[in-house]
């Protein structure tokens, strides 16, 4: 019999639960060396077959989308369904819809990302030109994002210089010193019923990525109030990327007027079936395997004095989100993160092999995690509450000011 439970940890991640913590000390030169050299090459071949190939699906899922409600009604009539049975069945083909449309589009988003990083050409106006009509579309500014996430990859999991899903702090909180702090101090902040707790979490994925993107939401607190993606004078940005700002800012305003005519020639209702909620779908996911990979109880944080770039790539998380489908749409973004961030510049089609090359000498810094993707996602939710305001090593607090690891003494390293 199978011992599958969709609500149990793995075995993996109750592996590091409890496990005292010691930083990696393997260097970038050491990994390179694991790597051979023809992993980094790149085929705009490769890059055009999967942008082809992404639009394709996402126009034959549409095409299929728009034959729901007449097939529907066709098929009531055929054989006489009932107003009950008709609904049910049309319904259940927009849930279907929803979600496969969903998936795809958010592949189309993973896609730009790659683009982001230029690894799907060698030449940079095949990747800009990917990249931005496809975050376009899905009403991303490429190369705003572009920008926030390239700094994110140089200074990852840095507490002071990362660029989002940045942890709060116990005086950020308001929390007394945990030498005086009670259980009471910790449930009076972070305490709240379970449906309360999903409510707040179906918000963040519903609208977790435009929030950050708007108003800088979980983004790193070194940015003042007001910081946004869409303001080309905004401090995330340089001098010289104003003028990409803005042209981000511009393809957003044509997908705008072009959804405005959408709907108004087809009505709202198809906007809604066919755009807006495949394209919220899609954002969950994204949303998901962002916050998976950088927040998690039993991976830890660094202050600038042991963070160094291999530390801060390895404090992410490998997750088969979706399994099959999420290797096949998500170009291996979860199956593979960890290899990302080392070596951003390699093609996604090759990251596999990549994986399987450092894990020997990664050993446990490797971290994988087989949890079922929505009881991980509510777990980091409800279980990453804070991290304390000292220590050049962090791991996030629960709600009853607990953390899951502890960061193993010198002493105990060097013995």
């Amino acid at each position: 019999m199978l011992d599958f439970n969709p609500f149990k940890d793995s075995p993996e991640f109750e592996s590091r639960k409890g496990t005292p913590f010691s930083p990696p000390q393997i260097s970038i030169s050491e990994l390179h060396a694991a790597v051979p050299k023809h992993l980094f090459r790149k085929s705009t071949a490769m890059g055009l077959y999967y942008y082809a190939r992404d639009i394709c699906f996402i126009f034959v899922a549409y095409k299929l989308g728009c034959t729901i409600e007449p097939l529907s009604q066709r098929l009531a009539e055929v054989y006489g369904f009932g107003r009950t049975i008709e609904l049910i069945f049309r319904w259940l083909l927009w849930v279907v819809y929803w979600h496969w449309q969903g998936v795809i589009m958010g592949g189309f988003w993973t896609l730009a990302h790659e683009a982001g990083h230029g690894t799907l050409s060698d030449y940079n106006w095949v990747n800009h030109v990917i990249g931005y009509t496809a975050h376009t579309f899905l009403l991303v500014p490429y190369y705003a994002w572009r920008s926030t996430h390239r700094a994110h990859h140089k200074k990852t999991n840095s507490l002071e210089d990362d660029e989002h899903y940045i942890p709060r702090t116990r005086s950020h909180f308001g929390l007394p010193p945990s030498s005086q702090a009670h259980i009471t101090d910790y449930h009076d902040i972070f305490e709240e019923t379970p449906i309360y707790s999903l409510l707040r979490l179906i918000v963040m994925q519903a609208i977790g990525m435009h929030a950050y993107l708007m108003v800088n939401a979980l983004g790193s607190p070194k940015y003042p109030p007001g910081t946004n993606h869409f303001n080309p004078s905004s401090p995330l940005f340089k001098p010289h990327e104003r003028g990409a700002i803005v042209a981000s800012d511009i393809g957003l305003g044509i997908m705008m007027l072009f959804l405005f005519k959408f709907a108004s020639h087809f009505g709202m209702g198809a906007l809604f079936k066919l755009y807006l909620v495949p394209w919220v779908w899609a954002n969950h996911w994204m949303v998901a395997v962002t916050f998976l990979q950088h927040s998690d109880p039993t991976i830890p944080v660094y202050r600038r004095q042991e963070w160094n770039f291999v530390r801060g790539a390895l404090s992410t998380v490998d997750r088969p989100v979706l399994g099959w489908a999420g290797r096949f749409f998500f170009k291996n973004a979860s199956h593979d993160h960890i290899a990302h961030h080392l070596f951003s510049s390699i093609p996604f089609y090759n990251q596999p092999q990549v994986t399987e090359r450092i894990k020997p000498l990664l050993k446990n810094h490797y971290n994988y995690d087989s949890t079922n993707t929505f009881r991980a996602l509510y777990r980091s939710f409800t279980q990453c509450r804070f991290i304390e305001d000292d220590g050049d090593i962090a791991f996030y607090k629960n709600k009853d000011g607990e953390a899951a690891r502890t960061v193993q003494a010198v002493s105990e390293v060097q013995t």
